[in-house]
């Protein structure tokens, strides 16, 4: 009897764990300000602070971030307004004025200022013969 019940205990838990799971999804934002690494730092601890975000990932090489959030929780507007209101452009959505207006210079659009950061160029090796 006691095997029996242990094993409806057993079961059931586990289909209560396998109820639990959220439906997810992955997208993808254009941020084309976000090109160095206080811009990445700066996205990802601001969005960690919102609620059904599970991954986030700011590409800075392609002006890109990804995401990977609860669609039960949160919905890609609400982060791409996130985004906005940390002072980047997100997809179609503006930064808010008053955040992009104190972000550092390497952090600006080059039409206000800004300054790209550098990329490292590859050295040409001579060709030994």
């Amino acid at each position: 009897m006691k095997r029996f019940l242990s094993t409806v205990v057993a079961v059931s838990l586990s289909f209560a764990a396998f109820s639990q799971i959220k439906p997810t999804r992955i997208d993808t934002i254009k941020t084309p300000q976000a090109l160095c690494e206080p811009c990445k730092v700066k996205i990802e601890k601001y969005l960690k602070q919102f609620d059904g975000l599970l991954e986030i990932n700011v590409n800075i090489r392609r002006g890109e971030t990804k995401v990977k959030y609860v669609t039960d929780r949160i919905n890609i507007e609400e982060i791409k307004t996130a985004i906005a209101n940390c002072g980047f452009d997100a997809g179609d959505i503006p930064a808010a004025p008053d955040f992009y207006a104190i972000l550092p210079l390497c952090c600006k659009k080059p039409e206000d200022g800004g300054i790209k950061p550098k990329t490292k160029v590859p050295v040409a090796q001579p060709v030994q013969q």
